[in-house]
């Protein structure tokens, strides 16, 4: 084969490359010409990722609930790749903010399409058996998600209902002892904290914080006031804030609402989640009025935040 200008050129980029570097540019052609071609399978590691699935019971079920539960978690991930370059971006314009906060609204339409494919998957008796086995592990533990929450919004947004306004001006710590998710595990009959609730904060209250605190100013709510007061043009941001607002905390705890409905509701005592959370009063988003962006939306839907959504699952699901 001819050795073309272009070749040459390429060679020669290499070797400074690999000079600046201290580094022998033979070397890195052998390893070229030794290495075996790369294959799918090896890239994305599909025999581990397709390993990864260990059911509990013998129910067939149960791996659909665990495979889809990853794929959640794998969506999440994405979410905070983007999340982290733009609280990360110190050039961030709003244009680049709308272009990612598109591809996040993007992995939540896929979050919350596919629920149905769970909900609607599993034999309910097979569900209603093989969860026992899960005790005391909850979705409710996933961590990546809570990051989620701390990326999008000042964290006084975050804190429970009651003592939202009391609490706005206390510091970061301060506010996640009055986090709102603490009051969704705890138990029906006592109040005090689950065991879910405690495994979940020994693993990642230290991480929630640091990270809470590293965002005071680079959140999205955060962000999306500074590039206003600079005078940008806020519209694309501003309908995709709203997106990821119902996305978040509206459409993906109403996912979780109506599948507890069809699993969990019995009269007349509704059974318990596996973490024992009381999803009657956390998942209904008129309940905790958990808005990201409340100076995006009117007062009046502030007040009847999610309850339209809700009063349509009821409908579609009591039997």
């Amino acid at each position: 084969m001819e050795i073309t200008p272009e070749i040459k050129d390429r060679l020669l980029r290499l070797q400074e490359k690999y000079a600046a570097m201290g580094q022998d540019l033979n070397a890195y052609l052998d390893g070229l010409l030794y290495a075996d071609y790369l294959t799918y399978w090896d890239y994305i590691h599909l025999d581990t990722l397709l390993s990864l699935q260990h059911p509990k019971t013998s129910y067939p079920d149960e791996e659909i609930f665990i495979m889809y539960h990853q794929i959640t978690e794998l969506y999440f991930k994405l979410t905070l790749h983007e999340c982290k370059q733009i609280a990360g971006n110190t050039s961030l314009t709003a244009d680049i903010f709308a272009t990612k906060l598109k591809r996040i609204n993007a992995y939540f339409t896929a979050l919350v399409s596919s629920f149905d494919i769970m909900v609607d998957g599993m034999d309910k008796e097979q569900f209603l058996k093989f969860r026992m086995s899960l005790l005391p592990a909850s979705g409710f533990q996933s961590g990546q998600y809570r990051m989620i929450e701390i990326y999008a919004t000042d964290f006084t947004q975050l804190v429970s209902l009651a003592k939202r306004e009391e609490l706005k001006h206390a510091t970061i710590k301060e506010k996640f002892e009055h986090i709102y998710w603490k009051s969704g595990a705890s138990e029906l009959s006592t109040g005090k904290q689950t065991l879910t609730l405690q495994q979940f904060i020994a693993k990642y209250a230290a991480q929630f914080l640091q990270l809470a605190e590293d965002n005071v100013h680079t959140n999205f709510s955060s962000l999306y006031q500074a590039l206003r007061q600079r005078g940008e043009n806020m519209e694309a941001v501003e309908e995709e804030l709203r997106k990821l607002d119902l996305f978040v905390n509206v459409e993906w705890p109403l996912s979780h609402y109506k599948s507890a409905v069809r699993y969990l509701e019995r009269d007349p005592v509704d059974i318990a989640a596996t973490g024992g959370t009381n999803w009657q009063k956390y998942l209904p988003p008129r309940f905790q009025k958990r808005i990201f962006f409340p100076y995006l939306w009117t007062e009046e839907q502030v007040d009847q935040w999610g309850r339209s959504w809700v009063m349509n699952v009821l409908k579609s699901y009591r039997v």
